[in-house]
């Protein structure tokens, strides 16, 4: 974090509150994908007794860095504090220690209820189309998936059905040896840097 941010934290004091701090917070986490509205700006300047958003804007880059590093990195409840410097004044650095330890479980389970889950595939099977049809020449493979959801909006499963020509197939399957080589070599390279086992007597 820029080193002249920090300097902007002194104006959460002129809150009247802890409440103020907590919902200037909750309010940065609410509108992270969208940014603060013009009513939420309005209110948070009232709260902090700001004439404009020239004042405003800097802590609010602040606050956010910090949430996001709060939340979004491995960071325990008791290594928050580590996360200001000490020119940080200790009234202020155990007020947002005490707030981020409040609602960093709960804003990582909203994160990871964000995370696009895809499904895994639970089964294939295949069969051979048109080969009783005289209006298609060409055969084609019908393949069939059933795909696993484990997303927690929409568990469950469904299935998948679709046809390949054999140039199709033929393009597919080199693809799918391309990525097949690629996990072979990441497996060496990791066996390379893994701790080899000893045998002992």
């Amino acid at each position: 974090m820029e080193q002249t941010l920090w300097g902007h934290l002194p104006l959460l004091v002129r809150s009247n509150s802890k409440e103020s701090v907590e919902y200037i917070l909750q309010a940065l986490w609410r509108t992270r994908k969208t940014g603060l509205d013009a009513a939420d700006r309005h209110v948070i300047r009232d709260i902090l007794q700001l004439q404009n958003d020239s004042d405003l804007d800097p802590l609010l880059v602040c606050l956010r860095t910090l949430i996001r590093r709060c939340v979004y990195e491995n960071i325990s409840k008791d290594e928050i504090q580590k996360l200001f410097p000490s020119e940080v004044l200790p009234e202020l650095q155990r007020l947002l220690t005490l707030l981020l330890q409040k609602f960093q479980k709960e804003w990582r389970e909203e994160v990871l209820k964000d995370q696009v889950v895809l499904p895994r595939l639970k089964a294939m099977t295949w069969d051979m189309g048109n080969h009783e049809s005289t209006e298609v020449a060409d055969p084609v493979a019908v393949i069939n998936l059933k795909l696993q959801n484990d997303a927690k909006s929409q568990p469950g499963e469904s299935d998948v059905k679709f046809r390949l020509a054999k140039d199709t197939l033929d393009t597919m399957l080199r693809s799918m040896y391309c990525i097949r080589d690629q996990l072979s070599n990441m497996d060496e390279t990791s066996n390379l840097h893994s701790p080899q086992e000893t045998n002992t007597v």
